[in-house]
C-alpha cells in the first residue's frame, strides 16, 4: 500500500514537473537569425541587437510570450525552421519564389536593397558590367543569401563569372580587400558599415536588385504565422516598425 502510494506521488511530480516545463516552453517565442547584418542584427556587448531583434521582442510582447534569439549560420535558418527548432526567423531575410516554397511568409515590414562594393578604381563601374561577356568576374557573396542566389542565377549560371560564398559578410569584404573577388554583392544597409571600415571600399551608385524583408515560419505552423502576422500588421500600422527603422537609418 505504501508503495503504491509512494509510486503514485512520484508519478504526479514527474507529471507536474512535466507540465510546468511545457508551459515554459508554449510560452515562449525563439527567433532563429544571423548576426552578421548590421543593421537588422548584430553583436553588441555580447548581445544580439538591431532592427530585427527590436520588431521580434515587439511581436513577442504583443503576444504576450517571451523572446529567445538564437544566431546561427545564415544557411541553417530555413532548415531550423521546418525541423521546428526555431518558432520564425528574422534576418533580413528576403522573400524568394524559392523560399516560399520551402516556408510561409509574413507579410513584408522593410525593403533592401542589393548594392555592389568594389575598390576605388575598380573597372566594374555599373552592375551592367557584371553581365559583359567575358569579363569572368569573381563576386564575393554571403552564403544563402539573396546576393548568393541572385548572383548564381544571373551570372554564374550564365558562364559570365564565378561566384565566391562566405560565412560571413565581412569575410567576403576581405577578400575584397585581398583581392581574391572583384566585387561583393550584399544589402545596401550592410554595405554602409563596411565601405565606412574599409578605406579604399566603395558602393556602386546602381542597385543590382531590390528586395522585400519579412518574418518566416513553418508551413505546419499556419496559427504561429497568423499570430504573428497579425502583431506584426498592428506594429507597422501604430508606426512603431518605422521608429525601429529610423532609430538604425535615419530618414534621409
Amino acid at each position: 500500500m505504501k508503495k503504491t502510494l509512494l509510486f503514485a506521488l512520484a508519478a504526479l511530480l514527474v507529471l507536474t514537473l512535466f507540465a510546468g516545463c511545457n508551459g515554459g516552453e508554449s510560452n515562449t517565442l525563439t527567433m532563429a537569425t544571423n548576426a552578421e547584418f548590421p543593421p537588422y542584427e548584430f553583436m553588441e556587448d555580447g548581445k544580439i541587437v538591431g532592427i530585427d531583434a527590436e520588431i521580434a521582442q515587439a511581436i513577442a510582447t504583443k503576444l504576450g510570450k517571451e523572446l529567445k534569439i538564437e544566431n546561427v549560420d545564415f544557411d541553417s535558418l530555413i532548415p531550423g525552421v521546418q525541423t521546428g527548432k526555431y518558432d520564425f526567423v528574422m534576418a533580413g531575410m528576403t522573400v524568394t519564389e524559392d523560399r516560399k516554397e520551402q516556408v510561409d511568409f509574413t507579410q513584408t515590414y522593410a525593403t533592401g536593397v542589393q548594392v555592389i562594393i568594389v575598390k576605388e578604381g575598380s573597372k566594374i563601374t555599373t552592375a551592367d558590367d557584371l553581365f559583359k561577356e567575358g569579363a569572368n568576374t569573381k563576386i564575393g557573396v554571403q552564403l544563402a543569401t539573396t546576393g548568393d542566389l541572385y548572383c548564381t542565377w544571373d551570372i554564374e549560371d550564365e558562364g559570365l563569372g564565378t561566384v565566391e560564398r562566405y560565412n560571413k559578410g565581412a569575410d567576403a569584404v576581405m577578400a575584397l580587400n585581398t583581392d581574391k573577388v572583384d566585387c561583393v554583392v550584399i544589402d545596401n544597409e550592410p554595405a554602409k558599415v563596411f565601405v565606412q571600415n574599409n578605406p579604399g571600399l566603395k558602393i556602386l551608385d546602381t542597385e543590382y536588385i531590390t528586395e522585400d524583408y519579412a518574418a518566416a515560419v513553418s508551413k505546419d505552423q499556419p496559427e504561429l504565422k497568423a499570430d504573428i502576422d497579425k502583431a506584426l500588421g498592428e506594429l507597422i500600422a501604430d508606426g512603431t516598425v518605422k521608429t525601429i527603422i529610423e532609430k538604425y537609418i535615419p530618414a534621409e
